[in-house]
């Protein structure tokens, strides 16, 4: 820790560079930078994306349906590098003005298309116009949906707190790493409970809470995430690695990880998707 403590100014100013490795797209303010249309193209779902933890839900999300045969699935797939600033374009804010991935364009419907953003929400369109992955009975429907929601209110501790500490801030500091390992390994704990029940994580059928909190909870525990397996000692979590090996072997989870991917073995990139070819 610096030798004098920090004592927080009467009001923030932006002056100082934040520093790590986003400090070069990091702003206190939202709106385009640039101009910059969206390619489009010629299937009825255009999504937008990277393949981050978040990105990947939507992925995995449309792989499993087209496995399932549905043809209105079938999509276009176009890299977002937001290490690049391509959130920033004025095309990606229309269809986002929080400038994150993913987002989602439907062009099937009537009138003008129709944006989705916001991961869980594009999971959640994409389970009623298909009717998969959310059961309708409402009990199990609402277990679904809490589990989602847990995921998309916890993840923000997951990466934005551990991982931004852990592995990307400037230096390393012991406060917030401790404080956020803690929290961490808490929802690791409320997870592997939860698993020691049930098959997947609201019940015997696999659905979309699985999908959003797998790239996430399951990259961590198979030692995919921020290198930090041994640190947060992933092991204890018998029942999260059991269902996390599990659903990385499903074909569409496997097909789904390689879209807008631009790391890794090239094997497993697909930087654009277009058809299934380009996954094959």
């Amino acid at each position: 820790m610096p030798d004098t403590p920090y004592v927080p100014p009467k009001v923030w100013t932006h002056d100082a560079p934040s520093g790590g490795k986003f400090a070069s797209i990091n702003a206190p303010t939202a709106g385009a930078r640039e101009e910059k249309a969206l390619p489009v193209g010629q299937h009825p779902l255009q999504l937008y994306s990277l393949a981050t933890p978040n990105g990947v839900k939507v992925n995995i999300m449309l792989e499993e349906l087209l496995a399932l045969g549905h043809r209105g699935a079938e999509y276009d797939a176009w890299l977002i590098n937001i290490g690049e600033g391509d959130q920033f374009g004025s095309g990606f804010v229309e269809i986002n003005p929080n400038s994150k991935i993913p987002a989602l364009v439907d062009r099937s419907i009537d009138g003008e298309p129709l944006r989705v953003f916001e991961s869980g929400s594009i999971l959640v369109y994409l389970a009623e116009k298909f009717g998969a992955f959310l059961p309708t009975e409402v009990r199990a429907s609402t277990e679904t949906l809490n589990w989602l929601f847990w995921q998309m209110g916890s993840a923000p501790f997951l990466g934005g707190g551990f991982g931004h500490f852990y592995a990307y801030a400037p230096e390393k500091y012991e406060y917030p790493i401790n404080r956020y390992a803690m929290e961490v390994k808490r929802q690791l704990d409320v997870l592997d409970r939860q698993l020691a029940e049930h098959r997947y994580v609201a019940g015997d059928d696999y659905s979309i809470a699985d999908m959003a909190i797998w790239p996430w909870y399951g990259g961590l525990v198979l030692g995919e995430l921020y290198g930090a397996g041994e640190f947060l000692s992933v092991h204890e979590y018998q029942h999260v690695q059991r269902w996390a090996r599990e659903i990385a072997e499903r074909p569409a989870v496997i097909r789904g990880r390689k879209v807008n991917r631009t790391w890794g073995d090239e094997s497993e990139q697909a930087p654009e998707r277009h058809s299934a070819a380009d996954l094959d």
